[in-house]
């Protein structure tokens, strides 16, 4: 494209020619009006050589690929009606150069038989072209006010044309001018009709200069009688015609650019409450009715003037109205299409759009980017939903900053925005994804809060004809598998991802009726003491009894349960059978029985606004005291202030106790330790089964800081006697681990209970000894 900068093409070329055509016919017939000269084959030239370059004009747009089918047929039909009037004017001027006495319209059977043809042509192509869905009271102003055009455009042949033609007894002369009256009034209804119409498939402007064009010749040859006057063979017509070509010439032109600007767009024009056209009419049989009276009375004239002030006092005050109405419905429709708070467009005009970019005469590619905002909740827990509003009216910028003139930044609702890239590959797409992260990558300031952003991107990659649910399904696809790379990333879908997430999917559902139909279970892993072996305590760790899959451990469907939401009603049921458990334990075992019972709780569990309360409820109903449960929380949980933090401090006043699980593998931090309502920690596996190599343990800097915080410190994850040893010596009392037993359903943890023994293995060498 670059290429050709600075160099005109046909198309450049033939409105200026089609316009010089006109300009030459005006001046000519000017000349001529002022010194009439020889020969006037001269000034009906321009009249026979202006429809080649209009005929190529149509012919181009026809052929334009970019445009709808409709819209190419559109023009085909207007190349015909060409055609046909060329050759009626053709006609009409051999007929005024060879006649010996021009006198006249010279309408001749020939003439009007190819211009009758023409306008059929015409009327023709405008009825064939598809209208919007209208109402019948739509339909109804349409009509009224493309009566009132050609009421007005009827007032103007009578006067010019018809009522001399009466007055004159020529039988034929009267047949001929009613004849075209009748075509003209009925060409005049079907073109105003049209341009009244909200149409799909003709620019506005293009219409609108056919329009201008039709209304052009069907007027102009009206005023023969002052050009008769000054010289028998001078016609209106050599004028008019040309012009008339010109505009038809710009039409085209006009429609081929609309199609070139907006490819492959069928887009209903934007809505017009109402239409200037009618309103001209109006002006135009006023000024009418002033020249027809100025040499009449003056109290008639006073009369007439006072009529034609009046209307357009009324005129001016609708015109102002409908102004004021017209800025109302652009907010209202841009209120429809936009999102109120980023106004970026909403997911309405976001799947116009995506529509629009999947449909077209020729293939291209297309890439639809859904990016969603990671920890976005938080913001909104945390800070405020003002603060979060803020956060994504920065995003809703950046994004859009950083898009082409001709792709679409939409936000589809809560934080989840989506662009569509249009004639974009996969390698334009990785640009546009680079950008994009490269835009989120500072963070946003906020009511004096720095929010750095974190954004998952999936792109989905299709062309021409795909389906655009198809494109969005793949696109959420792919961000949900970006999610679990570190940071904000992007990754294209493929296959596998679709796999994966119907497997999820299914597996999502399964575990819906898993969790209603008794199919998890409960196993027991105690917590012993490290200095004789008894059991302490022990931990409820969740399983699922799969029907084809076997028993899954918790990193299966815990994820699955965190996605769906269903890790609410899961941890619920956990909570809930692991208390039942331990109320019936103490009520068969007494003074045996577990003296603690740790539970699992998610990040969503603490979020919720009654999980205290609901907690408390259960340990009424099972009637257990509350120091003999400890919720197990992580430590990432437990930095999310707000309802989090809220929850934990009403479990504390309960009696309930509080640990943090897999410590030393999150953000721990001494204000963590100091600030959130901790009971208890429990040092991660990691340490615990750390090698020996002369450097000081993690585990010795844990014990410590648990023994200067006042908290209790359970070991994970011990499975060699030299593990447990070392922890006994650097400090720690409390321990679990496949070295004391692995987890058990209740019914084996029963009959620890029932025999109460240590769980501390005896040594090999006294085992041999």
């Amino acid at each position: 494209m670059g290429g050709s900068e600075g160099t005109a093409t046909p198309r450049d070329r033939l409105v200026p020619a089609s316009g010089a055509i006109a300009a030459v016919a005006v001046l000519g017939v000017m000349a001529d009006y002022a010194h009439p000269f020889e020969p006037k084959a001269l000034l009906w030239l321009p009249a026979v050589l202006g429809p080649i370059v209009t005929f190529l004009a149509f012919l181009r747009t026809a052929r334009t690929p970019t445009l709808p089918e409709p819209t190419r047929r559109f023009w085909r039909h207007l190349s015909f009606a060409l055609v046909f009037v060329s050759i009626g004017v053709t006609t009409q001027a051999f007929d005024v150069v060879t006649s010996d006495d021009p006198v006249g319209h010279h309408t001749g059977p020939v003439m009007l038989a190819f211009c009758t043809a023409g306008v059929g042509a015409i009327m023709y192509a405008l009825f064939r072209l598809p209208l919007g869905r209208q109402s019948p009271g739509e339909l109804l102003r349409v009509f009224l006010d493309a009566g009132t055009v050609v009421l007005a455009a009827a007032v103007f042949i009578w006067h010019y044309a018809t009522r001399d033609a009466l007055g004159g007894g020529d039988r034929t002369a009267v047949y001929t001018s009613l004849f075209v009256t009748v075509i003209a009034l009925v060409a005049v209804f079907a073109v105003a009709k049209f341009v009244l119409s909200s149409h799909l498939y003709v620019n506005n402007g293009a219409l609108r200069l056919i329009a201008a064009a039709m209304l052009i010749g069907a007027v102009g040859p009206m005023f023969r009688a002052p050009f008769e006057a000054v010289d028998p063979y001078l016609f209106p017509d050599m004028a008019c015609t040309p012009i008339v070509y010109f505009f038809a010439t710009m039409a085209a032109m006009r429609q081929r650019d609309a199609g070139l600007g907006a490819r492959r767009e069928i887009v209903a024009p934007p809505r017009r409450s109402f239409s200037l056209l009618p309103y001209v009419a109006v002006a135009a049989v006023d000024g009418l009715l002033l020249a027809v009276t100025v040499h009449q009375d003056a109290d008639q004239l006073a009369v007439v003037v006072a009529a034609v002030l009046t209307t357009a006092l009324v005129v001016l005050r609708q015109l102002i109205a409908f102004r004021d109405n017209n800025r109302l419905l652009r907010r209202l429709d841009h209120g429809a299409t936009h999102d109120a708070l980023t106004q970026l467009p909403n997911r309405v005009l976001f799947h116009t759009r995506l529509q629009q970019a999947l449909t077209g005469a020729t293939d291209h590619p297309v890439a639809v980017a859904l990016i969603d905002l990671d920890d976005f909740k938080e913001v909104n827990d945390t800070l405020g939903h003002e603060v979060g509003d803020q956060l994504l009216i920065g995003v809703a910028r950046r994004l859009a900053d950083c898009m082409r003139a001709g792709d679409t930044v939409a936000r589809l609702g809560g934080d989840e925005f989506v662009v569509v890239l249009v004639d974009a590959d996969p390698a334009t797409a990785d640009l546009a994804a680079e950008r994009m992260m490269n835009a989120l990558r500072q963070p946003v300031y906020a009511d004096g809060h720095e929010l750095g952003i974190r954004a998952s991107i999936g792109i989905a990659d299709g062309r021409t004809g795909d389906e655009p649910s198809v494109l969005l399904r793949h696109a959420d696809i792919a961000m949900y598998a970006a999610k679990k790379l570190a940071g904000t990333a992007y990754l294209h879908y493929e296959a596998s991802m679709a796999a994966h997430g119907t497997e999820h999917a299914h597996l999502g559902a399964e575990l819906r009726e898993a969790i209603t139909g008794g199919r998890l279970f409960l196993l027991y892993q105690p917590i012993v003491s490290l200095d004789d072996g008894r059991i302490l305590g022990c931990e409820a760790l969740v399983r699922w009894a799969h029907p084809t899959r076997g028993t899954l451990a918790p990193d299966a469907f815990i994820p699955v349960a965190e996605r769906t939401g269903l890790i609410v009603p899961l941890g619920r049921w956990v909570l809930r059978t692991a208390l039942a458990q331990l109320a019936e334990w103490i009520a068969e075992y007494g003074e045996p029985a577990p003296g603690v019972l740790n539970v699992n709780v998610s990040a969503r569990d603490l979020r919720e606004p009654g999980f205290a309360e609901d907690v408390g409820a259960l340990l009424r109903g099972y009637g257990l005291a509350a120091d003999r449960v400890v919720l197990e929380i992580t430590e990432t949980m437990a930095l999310e202030p707000g309802q989090s933090i809220t929850n934990l401090h009403r479990l504390r006043a309960l009696g309930v106790r509080v640990s943090l699980d897999d410590f030393g593998t999150g953000h721990s931090t001494l204000t963590l330790l100091h600030d959130c309502p901790i009971d208890e920690i429990k040092l991660d596996r990691s340490f615990t089964q750390a090698q020996v190599d002369g450097r000081p343990p993690v585990a010795a800097a844990v014990i410590h800081l648990a023994q200067a915080l006042g908290l209790h410190a359970v070991a994970e994850g011990v499975e060699t006697a030299e593990q447990a040893e070392q922890l006994l010596a650097l400090g720690y009392t409390a321990a679990q681990g496949y070295y004391f037993a692995r987890p058990m359903p209740a019914e084996k943890f029963g009959e620890l209970l029932r025999e109460p023994a240590s769980l501390m293995p005896v040594p090999q060498w006294q085992m041999s000894g």
